[in-house]
């Protein structure tokens, strides 16, 4: 599933490219799962809406959108929406020219006052499309790259959970997931299994500066791409050649050259090193 880096790449690549531009008209397909909101519902939202700006909450995709209203302030003849979706397993978003071959497992296609459209695409249907009014999307948690250190002790200090699970909580931290919970916390020296209540103050603060860290060399390289995952430009990310310890059971450490341990914790496969990590 792609995580804030992969997230945040795609989320950056389609404000470059969509925003400002208005969505004439919008074809959804018969599938129901993809559709977290009614398709009547997003279809209103949609069509004739400007859309403002492109970003990213959490693991969500937002569009902010701008539809022509009336009433007599510039206020009241600007409704301002949220397209959000979510990309799920395998969801993408492709701009491409209206000629372009329409793959399968098409969902939605936005067809752009530019003449290009803007397709979803989720061969597994685990993505998921929905619409709100401004304010009234929540994607939960705080955001690990905005994050400050009282606010991280204060949510991480006192779990009995293993800090790994902590992590992947997304009601504390949106937006990290397996991948760079596992090399944060190798850069913080951090075992997987570590109860949160155990951990430092101290090591708590180099957690969240590792976590910071990771996510923003990850987001320089465009993400990892693990499994399908390509850019809104179609291009794969490369921050999967920098993992350390994820992916790389029973290869040598990259420090130590200690062979790497893989556990589940949680139904999820995690990875350290058991020499520089306690």
């Amino acid at each position: 599933m792609p995580e804030l880096p992969e997230v945040e790449t795609i989320a950056r690549g389609l404000a470059r490219r969509v925003s400002g531009d208005v969505i004439e008209s919008i074809w959804l397909g018969r599938k129901r799962e993809p559709l977290k909101s009614s398709a009547r519902e997003i279809a209103a939202t949609l069509e004739h809406s400007r859309i403002a700006g492109v970003r990213r909450m959490g693991k969500h995709i937002v569009f902010d959108l701008e539809h022509p209203g009336v009433g007599p302030t510039e206020a009241a003849r600007t409704q301002t929406a949220q397209w959000i979706v979510h990309l799920g397993m395998t969801g993408r978003l492709q701009v491409c020219e209206p000629q372009a071959e329409v793959l399968k497992h098409t969902h939605a296609i936005l067809k752009l006052a530019s003449g290009m459209e803007l397709r979803f695409v989720d061969p597994r249907r685990f993505g998921r499309l929905s619409v709100a009014r401004v304010g009234g999307f929540d994607a939960g948690g705080i955001e690990p790259l905005e994050a400050d250190l009282d606010r991280f002790l204060i949510l991480f200090g006192g779990r009995k959970t293993p800090i790994k699970s902590a992590l992947l909580n997304q009601k504390l931290l949106r937006g990290v997931g397996n991948i760079y919970a596992d090399e944060s916390l190798f850069r913080a020296g951090i075992r997987p299994r570590r109860r949160a209540s155990n951990i430092t103050r101290d090591q708590l603060a180099k957690l969240l500066a590792s976590v910071k860290e990771v996510l923003e060399e990850a987001i320089a390289l465009g993400g990892s791409s693990i499994s399908d995952y390509v850019d809104a430009d179609g291009e794969e990310g490369f921050f999967q050649l920098e993992h350390r310890v994820y992916g790389r059971e029973g290869e040598p450490c990259l420090v130590c050259k200690t062979p790497i341990k893989r556990i589940v914790i949680a139904g999820r496969s995690s990875h350290y090193c058991p020499k520089c990590q306690r």
